[in-house]
């Protein structure tokens, strides 16, 4: 279980967070939204240890992430380009993951095999550096080795940002097998709200730091999402 209790972020005299609680199961699918600014990212680099949180603290399965290291194993993510090594093609990349993982060159290249379409012919065998990718290529690189070495716990900030349609598609599929094992928790956060509803069991609205929806996907719930959104706008 990934439990937040009384976690705030503070910038200057401006709160970019503030969370009394939330808790989120172990092998649960968690959705994220809000509008720009809403706190989506400052929560997951929280997660992450990324940041240091003003008051509070995160816990991942019994571990708090500010005073201990021993949720990494267990834990990945990616949340933008910048968790990439820019001078590496894709494969040493992979490898360098891999390693980290302890995983060997076969268990890496096994799970590869499994992303051919994902990838579609774009990313292996292109003898190009990371950097040289198209954004959308850089994010089908960092979402893949996310999921090297079986982590228990997945996070993936805007993964559906940069991707055309038919790699969308491709990776609400691998969500949806990767939640669908029970025994992965995976959050994501999205500004499309047809992406994360479809993906997503459970799904936090947050606005100006704070959780102000809290809802278990049904299929009423994207309307709901909606006419949230709307309202924002009278």
């Amino acid at each position: 279980m990934i439990l937040a209790e009384n976690l705030s972020k503070t910038y200057g005299t401006q709160t970019v967070l503030n969370i009394d609680n939330l808790e989120i199961p172990k092998g649960q699918s968690f959705g994220l939204v809000g509008n720009n600014g809403a706190g989506k990212t400052t929560l997951f680099s929280l997660l992450l240890d990324l940041i240091e949180p003003t008051s509070g603290k995160i816990t991942n399965q019994g571990v708090e992430v500010r005073t201990s290291e021993a949720w990494k194993p267990f834990t990945s993510a990616f949340i933008d380009e910048s968790f990439l090594i820019g001078y590496l093609t894709p494969e040493e990349y992979f490898y360098f993951i891999g390693e980290l993982r302890g995983q060997s060159r076969a268990d890496v290249d096994a799970l590869l095999a499994n992303f051919e379409d994902f990838f579609h012919g774009e990313i292996l065998a292109q003898k190009k550096y990371l950097r040289d990718l198209s954004k959308g290529n850089q994010k089908k690189v960092g979402i893949v080795a996310s999921l090297i070495g079986s982590p228990e716990v997945v996070i993936l900030d805007e993964p559906f940002a940069n991707l055309d349609p038919t790699t969308q598609i491709r990776l609400k599929k691998v969500i949806k097998e990767l939640a669908d094992q029970r025994e992965v928790t995976v959050l994501v956060s999205s500004h499309d709200l047809i992406h994360v509803t479809e993906v997503c069991e459970r799904i936090v609205v947050l606005q100006k730091g704070e959780v102000v929806r809290d809802i278990k996907t049904t299929p009423e719930t994207l309307r709901e999402l909606e006419d949230f959104f709307e309202n924002q706008l009278a």
